[in-house]
């Protein structure tokens, strides 16, 4: 059995569970080539992925030269996006080694789990069911559902409301700074692995117990016990 000071594990997508980057990237450039603008590689995709659908085109528009103007402009982009992005999301999307089984393991082990991403919500769910992973959590929160994304701590607080827990008996497994920061708001300790899509270095992430493989987790939540 889990510790019961720390038996609810809220988890990181993109980077985390799945490489999505070359999905993603698809969808950008073909938003792109919409208004006539070149396409990105994988590796520039994924340095502006992680903050959810909004800022992820306005980097690829201010990369290519052509800043978004206003907030109409931003969601009339977006909005395209996410129709290229739901026509074709898993055609090169793959679930990192290891995780079906790791899940498999903690979820034996009596830990309850819920995956908190910046993707959309509805895209999210779609991923995880085409993926196989969606039986594996008990919430799946993804962004619109209120205003705030990560690094604001809104998102875990909202995902531990939907599993009636709180921040005492949480901790966050993420790849990035935006999981590191918002679960530090929240109070919860962090789990990190060292792929994924961050931004800078491992030592910015701060985080409580960094992981090389996710088959290391369960180790891991048990060190921080």
């Amino acid at each position: 059995m889990p510790p019961l000071s720390r038996s609810v594990l809220l988890f990181d997508l993109d980077g985390t569970l799945i490489n999505s980057i070359p999905d993603m990237r698809a969808a950008v450039n073909a938003t792109l080539a919409d208004d006539g603008l070149p396409a990105f590689t994988d590796e520039q995709v994924s340095r502006m992925v992680g903050r959810g659908a909004r800022v992820l085109m306005q980097r690829a528009y201010t990369a290519a030269g052509v800043p978004l103007a206003d907030d109409q402009a931003v969601q009339t982009v977006v909005d395209r996006f996410l129709v290229h992005y739901d026509r074709s999301p898993v055609a090169m999307t793959h679930v990192y080694d290891g995780v079906p089984e790791t899940l498999a393991q903690l979820k034996q082990a009596g830990y309850r789990m819920a995956v908190c991403t910046n993707k959309p919500h509805s895209a999210t769910l779609q991923i995880m069911n085409l993926l196989g992973l969606s039986d594996h959590f008990e919430v799946i929160w993804g962004a619109g559902q209120i205003p705030q994304v990560k690094p604001d701590p809104a998102p875990l607080l909202a995902t531990l409301d939907q599993l009636g827990a709180d921040a005492r008996q949480a901790v966050m497994i993420g790849d990035s700074q935006n999981d590191t920061d918002a679960a530090r708001a929240a109070g919860i300790p962090t789990v990190c692995v060292t792929f994924g899509y961050r931004h800078g270095t491992l030592e910015d992430l701060r985080a409580d117990s960094l992981i090389d493989h996710i088959s290391e987790l369960p180790a891991a939540l048990s060190a921080l016990s």
